[in-house]
């Protein structure tokens, strides 16, 4: 058999529900324990670090804020790959990916807001202000609230699997503008500190703890993530045996 052909094999079987199944049950332990360990690490070491000489000790809600407004883009970066996967390849899962993914990427957003908020409270004088970036970030809550409610609004698996994925898709324009756009805009917001051209521009007493931290989210992240999915897959097929034991009743009738 061809290197091709064994490529396509194993990507086939990822594509099994029932592999995947088998496949979650190992890894998550794995993954909930790893999530764990360097989130006490990160989090350990964040709270050690020195102080900022500006922001004092406010600037250690950084070592929670910072991996949630990542988070929020990194997952719905995974949600619009799912779409490409559902609308292209129509891959098995890809669906089931893309609406377990939602509420997690929904609920990591919503922390990004309000521990932005507090953080701005004492550095902004205000809770909120209408800037580039703390808006696009909103309008992103918005559309994973929009696209919550499009996957359950339809009752038909295949159109709500399309619809949610051409959505996903056009709303995967805010995701540069949220990058971008505190270069691209004058806003309150502090430009990047982290991934730039120049290198980093914090200190690295204060850059490894959020690296490890951020690490430790993004694993956490995964293992919620494989969860919800392993989590729709039986009840799609709860819902696929209920229906076809009403046919059965009805066809004994």
């Amino acid at each position: 058999m061809s290197e091709t052909a064994l490529s396509t094999k194993r990507l086939a079987d990822l594509a099994n529900p029932t592999r995947f199944l088998a496949l979650a049950g190992i890894v998550l332990p794995w993954l909930g324990g790893i999530a764990a360990l360097l989130l006490a690490i990160g989090l350990s070491l964040g709270f050690a670090a020195p102080e900022d000489y500006q922001q004092g000790i406010t600037v250690r809600i950084m070592y929670i804020h910072v991996p949630f407004a990542w988070l929020s883009m990194l997952c719905y970066s995974v949600m619009a790959a799912a779409a490409l996967g559902t609308l292209v390849w129509r891959h098995p899962l890809a669906d089931v990916a893309l609406k377990s993914a939602a509420p997690i990427g929904a609920v990591f957003t919503a922390l990004a807001l309000l521990t932005g908020s507090i953080w701005g409270k004492p550095m902004w004088g205000t809770w909120w202000v209408w800037d580039a970036r703390l808006t696009s970030v909103f309008v992103l809550f918005l559309i994973y609230l929009g696209i919550i409610a499009l996957t359950r609004a339809l009752d038909d698996p295949g159109r709500s699997a399309r619809a949610a994925a051409i959505v996903t898709l056009v709303g995967f324009i805010n995701i540069p503008i949220i990058k971008f756009s505190v270069d691209w805009w004058n806003t309150l917001h502090q430009p990047a500190a982290v991934i730039r051209l120049d290198g980093p521009t914090i200190h690295p007493t204060m850059l490894w703890p959020l690296l490890v931290s951020a690490a430790g989210f993004t694993v956490l992240f995964a293992t919620l993530h494989i969860m919800a999915m392993r989590n729709e897959i039986w009840r799609r097929r709860v819902v696929a045996m209920r229906r076809l034991a009403a046919r059965r009743a009805e066809g004994r009738e």
